[in-house]
């Protein structure tokens, strides 16, 4: 009689433990993981063409030293900065973004710096190599929106119940979003 009790329970508890959501959480998270490695992918896809940019505008511009040693410094610095996925919290992302908006800064300076000459405006590989740059940021943008839509996706999983018990009992904690740069509600001026 004892055994039949632990068989109907083992029955009712079977489907109970299967609805619990934590094979659904794990698998949110291999996603947001997924998406930080395409973020990763594009900004490493950036900061692989940057030397080739900087190449191009050296040979028009060798009296802009600073502002090509600026870029090439903020790629460094950029670059130095390696993340897995399980490693992302507040202040790690933080970093990240810092880094990469010190390169964006130092991009757009470069990039005023070639507006004074004409003659690599004009220039093939320049043009070329600035369309590339360009479809790169808006990569950028694209796979930033989808790993906050991954996190947000995660983040609510394990928010609601029952599965904020199960999230607490597994040590799944929310992930961080990606947040706009400082000053980027700010609208451009633009003067000609």
């Amino acid at each position: 009689m004892r055994n039949l009790k632990l068989f109907f329970l083992a029955i009712i508890a079977v489907p109970l433990l299967t609805g619990c959501g934590y094979n659904q959480m794990v698998e949110l998270e291999e996603n947001i993981d997924a998406q930080w490695s395409q973020v990763e992918n594009v900004y490493q896809r950036r900061a692989d063409l940057i030397p080739n940019l900087v190449n191009t505008v050296k040979g028009y511009a060798e009296h802009e030293q600073e502002t090509l040693q600026a870029v090439v410094e903020a790629r460094s610095k950029a670059t130095g900065i390696n993340l897995s996925a399980d490693q992302l919290n507040e202040q790690t992302l933080q970093n990240f973004q810092k880094a990469q908006e010190g390169l964006s800064s130092a991009l757009s300076r470069l990039m005023v710096v070639v507006e004074r000459y004409p003659d690599l405006k004009a220039n093939q590989n320049f043009r070329d190599l600035q369309a590339q740059l360009e479809g790169t940021e808006n990569r950028i943008a694209v796979e930033r929106r989808k790993f906050n839509e991954a996190t947000r996706a995660y983040n609510t999983y394990i928010r609601k119940f029952p599965q904020n018990i199960m999230a607490g009992i597994f040590n799944f904690e929310p992930r961080p979003y990606f947040e706009a740069e400082e000053g980027a509600s700010e609208v451009p001026e633009v003067q000609f």
